[in-house]
């Protein structure tokens, strides 16, 4: 057999055992984050708290043709992260409709917190660039409520 076959061959084990490596560690880090907000929104359901919050939201989130759960998910999203968002959203029953509306606004504004740190570093006022990307996701919610 050829010596660069033979090098060609060992290359394809390491990457393909290096990509199996990331994966999983990809894998366990989403995990943590999106399991125990699934359990927790899960048993939510199951108590007064998340109907209470549901009725506190719902005429809010009705402008955005989403139930008042999906409050829970901006919240996480915006706060903490989009891997948070994603554990409520796959404890709650929303159509496909609802899940292009919940996602798009929070592709613009999600893990504010965090960003707001790196526009101040990269010499952005964290205030504006937070409250125009809160405005932009409210906006995209509103137009794509009217258009779908």
């Amino acid at each position: 057999m050829a010596e660069w076959f033979k090098m060609l061959q060992a290359s394809a084990k390491e990457v393909f055992y290096q990509g199996l490596y990331k994966g999983a560690a990809t894998t366990w880090k989403l995990a943590k984050v999106v399991v125990p907000v699934y359990v927790l929104v899960t048993f939510l359901k199951h108590t007064p708290v998340l109907p209470w919050l549901t009725g506190l939201c719902a005429p809010l989130m009705g402008h955005f043709g989403l139930p008042g759960e999906a409050a829970l998910a901006l919240v996480l999203g915006n706060v903490l992260n989009l891997y948070a968002a994603v554990g409520v959203i796959t404890s709650l029953a929303l159509s496909p409709r609802e899940v292009t509306i919940l996602a798009m606004m929070l592709l613009i504004s999600h893990s504010l917190p965090m960003e707001a740190a790196v526009c101040a570093q990269a010499g952005v006022n964290p205030l504006v660039m937070t409250l125009f990307r809160l405005g932009a996701s409210l906006a995209a919610g509103l137009l794509l409520n009217a258009l779908l």
